[in-house]
């Protein structure tokens, strides 16, 4: 009866552990919704990597190797919108144009920029076509549960 109860509570036993993907990949619907998350709850999410599709654009007072991966969110039914994203460092950031499209793969790091702020360290990026469909993000929304691990 012993050897029953240990087999038995050994295949039944709940495990609390749950794995962290190596990578996450953001979708175009879920993007602003982890970038708010990323930015109120930095310190957990330090050290994840992510990858995402969007487009560089860079401010005047911006380095040579930074940028944002961007994306428009729209922010009314007029069309109207605002430029959101991860601002990203890449030691060779001025081979890509501004408003080109790339899908970059890259590391939350905690850093400044006018304050505290997720930077991603690029580890890959790669020139792609703009996508036809899901070019914009739309504004959070109270579906995503900030957690420590992205999915």
């Amino acid at each position: 009866i012993i050897s029953i109860y240990k087999i038995l509570s050994e295949s039944f036993r709940v495990r609390d552990e749950m794995a962290t993907p190596e990578v996450s990949v953001i979708e175009a619907s879920n993007y602003t919704n982890v970038l708010k998350s990323v930015y109120e709850n930095l310190d957990d999410y330090v050290g994840q990597t992510i990858c995402f599709t969007g487009y560089v654009y860079r401010n005047s007072d911006f380095e040579e190797n930074v940028f944002v991966l961007a994306r428009d969110m729209q922010t009314s039914h007029y069309n109207e919108t605002l430029v959101v994203g991860f601002l990203s460092n890449y030691k060779d950031a001025k081979n890509f144009e501004n408003e080109s499209w790339v899908e970059l793969t890259g590391e939350i790091t905690k850093g400044t920029y006018h304050g505290d702020m997720p930077i991603l360290k690029v580890k890959e990026i790669k020139q792609i076509e703009k996508p036809k469909d899901d070019i914009y993000a739309y504004p959070p929304d109270d579906s995503y549960v900030p957690t420590s691990i992205m999915f």
